[in-house]
């Protein structure tokens, strides 16, 4: 079986690879009824629509003898291949592109690690390959050649690399579709990669949870002044650089756990809304910071983030000999009618081609103006979509699934070290309700179910440089080893070792 697994999982892989997904493109949009038909010899196979979107998620059910259920998952979308430049009509095909890519290398020299993994004959390149298409491939692979009792579920989402659309729309139904065909689901496998830059020893593991994330934002109101009496007003820009430097790499912020490290946050935008050059100080400034977790809720890292604006404005009102408050945006939107505050996010949410931060931005502005506060002040909120950390609580299984990994010589991880749909499927941190408070678009610009929480772990392949033109698969791994790891962990699994 070991050979022919591993054919199937690479004859799977490249078929998947060769059909262009690129988030939000009308391919994207198409690929969920194609795959459904690939995948029309399981015995039960079907798409379901994401509301309000042109986009659809695949089920596909193997019926075994047990109600215990295992589902694997994972994203058929994958980012733009704009970046393959000359080689771009290569993009979705591995086996052409591969000497390409190779030939390309020894004449620039620009890359001597992706060149000697291409000439080792071990690593494809491809976009999607790796992430995370390879992944669906051993997880087909697996439920194809799997003869034991329990049932096999495989959901396909869209939209991963953007909002995660495709898994906030399956999550609420996982427990609908666990009853209506008679299924106990024990656990769900992400089946995404893992980067490793070294020797394989990251990428060959088994990840019991994932991290999270939380855009934190702030909206800085100064106090105008001319340039020629500067101490008159409050810079704007000058309170935000005082966030920036309490707010970068903050240790507060930061977790770890055992050698595995949250990393701490770092900004991701700083500008301010000054429309063009004139003499007069920014009256306002939007700031927002990437802030990563492994147990910490919403609303430990919004009163963490409290605390450090609070820290930077105190230092800060020490320097102005003026104080300046700083308020959450619950507290902010408080202060004006709810209706007020539900036409203004309709409207903003009305318009196209924003991202979420900008339309976070645009609400927390028009809700201050709207209250009729006056600067300076701060205000904190969220800014975006929170991927909330999920981890295992149930400790025979977590062991189970290690020593059913450990046998294929597949390491262990407390959690995965990139943001994925784990968040919306696993068991999840917390609650969201300090996250719902203080997101200015929640609602009106996406809308947010609770997790599934199911036991929920990712095991995939790994590669390097995913994202990048140079997107590359160890491909014994991901062929050969990957496949018969899952095997292991779902006959654990459904024998209740």
């Amino acid at each position: 079986m070991r050979n022919d697994i591993s054919a199937r999982a690479r004859e799977i892989a490249l078929t998947l690879t060769s059909w262009p997904s690129v988030t939000g493109s009308a391919d994207e949009a198409a690929i969920a009824p194609k795959l459904a038909r690939y995948l029309s010899h399981f015995d039960t196979v079907w798409t379901s629509p994401i509301p309000k979107d042109a986009r659809s998620n695949v089920f596909a059910l193997k019926r075994g003898r047990s109600r215990r259920t295992i589902v694997l998952t994972g994203h058929f979308d994958v980012v733009p291949v704009d970046d393959y430049g000359a080689l771009e009509p290569l993009a979705f095909n591995a086996e052409r592109l591969l000497p390409e890519i190779v030939a390309r290398l020894r004449k620039t020299g620009e890359n001597a690690l992706a060149l000697a993994d291409f000439e080792s004959g071990e690593f494809l390149p491809g976009r999607g390959l790796l992430d995370m298409k390879a992944g669906l491939a051993a997880g087909i692979a697996a439920m194809e050649a799997y003869t034991g009792d329990a049932s096999l579920l495989f959901l396909g989402v869209s939209d991963e690399e953007e909002r995660s659309a495709g898994a906030r729309a399956a999550a609420p139904m996982l427990s609908q579709i666990a009853s209506e065909h008679d299924l106990d689901i024990a656990l769900v496998i992400n089946l995404d990669a893992i980067s490793d830059q070294g020797d394989g020893a990251l990428g060959r593991t088994v990840a019991l949870g994932s991290v999270g994330k939380q855009l934190v934002t702030a909206l800085v109101t100064g106090k105008e002044a001319h340039a020629c009496y500067p101490q008159d007003g409050a810079n704007a820009a000058y309170l935000a650089a005082e966030l920036l430097t309490e707010f970068e790499l903050a240790p507060e912020l930061a977790e770890t756990s055992g050698a595995e490290i949250a990393a701490p946050p770092t900004a991701l935008h700083a500008k301010d809304l000054k429309s063009g050059y004139n003499v007069t100080t920014p009256a306002q400034s939007w700031l927002y910071w990437n802030t990563l977790q492994h147990r910490r809720s919403a609303e430990e890292v919004f009163d963490i983030s409290l605390m450090l604006a609070r820290r930077a404005m105190a230092r800060a009102a020490r320097k102005l000999a003026r104080d300046i408050p700083v308020m959450s945006y619950a507290e902010l939107a408080a202060r004006v009618p709810h209706h007020d505050v539900q036409r203004i996010a309709e409207e903003v949410a009305a318009i196209e081609g924003l991202d979420l931060p900008e339309r976070a931005k645009r609400v927390t502005a028009a809700v201050w103006k709207a209250s009729g506060l006056t600067g300076p002040a701060v205000v904190m909120g969220f800014g975006s979509i929170p991927y909330p950390a999920v981890s295992l609580s149930d400790a025979a299984l977590e062991d189970a699934i290690a020593m059913a990994c450990a046998a294929h010589g597949v390491g262990s991880l407390r959690y995965f070290p990139g943001i994925s749909d784990m968040s919306f499927l696993g068991e999840a941190s917390g609650d969201l309700s300090a996250c719902a408070a203080n997101t200015p678009i929640w609602g009106s610009s996406f809308t947010m179910p609770d997790s599934a929480g199911y036991p929920c772990i990712n095991i995939g392949p790994w590669g390097r440089d995913y994202h990048h033109w140079l997107e590359r698969l160890h491909a014994p791994y991901a062929f050969d080893t990957l496949p018969r790891v899952l095997l292991a962990v779902i006959e654990a699994v459904a024998k209740g070792r």
